[in-house]
């Protein structure tokens, strides 16, 4: 058991958590070199099918077109600031460039979990900043209709697709605030690198003092019986019993 444990403490539990701590930190980089970063245009940071390199995501870009206002569909269970929210996901039609999936940012629900009145994405021709965005890992649960309106559990593009019926590109902008169709403005995680390197040393700590406990344990077993061995062998015989004295002793005569 003590081996197996520390076999997973090294192949599986701290991988595991320097492996999220890698990721935080590589986030926590993007975010921060995007801050001071001039706004790229949308077609220089998408690949040829449409998809965006690992790296790019929370580059911030432009992107010149339109919005499909009646290519809406809403996030769902969403928390902006420990509060619940909805968040209104528009499609944008890029000038000689690809639909893509728009984040127009939060409203809060009325009422419970009510939806609110949503206002439309403007009409026309507009130029939008934002930031790119991977998508999410897409729940288990699946979209419904209600009031004319899909409710998507996450932001998948692919999955919105078949809803709005129409081709995405592999990414979704999350929009800048002030921005054309812009609602409540998401803000940005917080850079901080979260408990996971500790914990990943720790669970290397353990992988390393669990055989050390083991053997030490073992080790003072192994001396214990071997000082009891020891001590039985100094013991001297003694003269041995007549059978007269075993039976005095047996039936209390001595």
């Amino acid at each position: 058991m003590v081996v197996a444990f520390a076999y997973l403490c090294f192949t599986v539990l701290a991988p595991w958590q320097l492996g999220k701590n890698t990721k935080t930190s590589r986030e926590n980089n993007r975010i921060a070199q995007s801050v001071n970063a001039d706004p790229v245009p949308l077609k220089n940071e998408l690949r040829p099918d449409h998809s965006m390199p690992e790296d790019a995501e929370w580059r911030r870009v432009t992107a010149t077109g339109h919005y499909l206002p009646d290519r809406q569909v809403l996030a769902r269970l969403r928390v902006v600031d420990a509060k619940p929210a909805y968040e209104a996901l528009t499609v944008f039609q890029v000038d000689d460039g690809p639909a893509i999936l728009v984040n127009r940012g939060y409203v809060r629900p009325e009422q419970g979990t009510s939806v609110p009145p949503i206002p439309p994405a403007p009409a026309g021709q507009v130029t939008i900043n934002a930031r790119l965005r991977e998508p999410e890992q897409q729940s288990e649960k699946s979209p419904f209709l209600e009031n004319g309106q899909y409710q998507v559990y996450s932001i998948v593009p692919v999955q919105v697709s078949t809803l709005v019926k129409i081709p995405l590109a592999g990414p979704y902008l999350q929009l800048s605030e002030g921005q054309p169709g812009g609602l409540g403005a998401i803000p940005l995680p917080q850079l901080d690198a979260g408990p996971f390197l500790s914990y990943g040393i720790q669970w290397i700590a353990f992988g390393i003092l669990a055989p050390i406990g083991l053997g030490y344990f073992v080790f003072s077993e192994i001396r214990q019986r071997r000082a009891a061995a020891a001590a039985v062998k100094a013991v001297k015989p003694g003269t041995p019993q007549t059978t007269e004295e075993r039976l005095a002793d047996r039936y209390g005569r001595r």
